[in-house]
């Protein structure tokens, strides 16, 4: 189990201090997290590090690819879906 930081990544530094396990680096285009060193802050925190500080919804994911971060969860406005 490991999260991703995807595309959407603006590589604004805020969550490479605050990783516990040090597995968070920046690869020039946006930062990556190593998945042999995360561990979802598991039994450490009550929330994942990382996605606590980001400003960007959805830029870091599970492995099941949902946003820790979810569209409309940093504002709260939830965004309309298209019928």
């Amino acid at each position: 189990m490991a999260f991703e930081i995807v595309a959407s990544c603006v590589s604004c530094t805020a969550c490479e201090s605050v990783c516990p396990n040090d597995a968070i680096t920046d690869q020039q285009v946006q930062f990556v997290i190593d998945p042999d060193l995360c561990t979802e802050c598991a039994e450490s925190y009550p929330d994942p590090q990382c996605a606590s500080i980001c400003p960007i919804e959805g830029a870091i994911v599970d492995s099941l690819g949902n946003a820790l971060n979810p569209p409309g969860s940093l504002t709260g406005i939830i965004a309309r879906v298209a019928a």
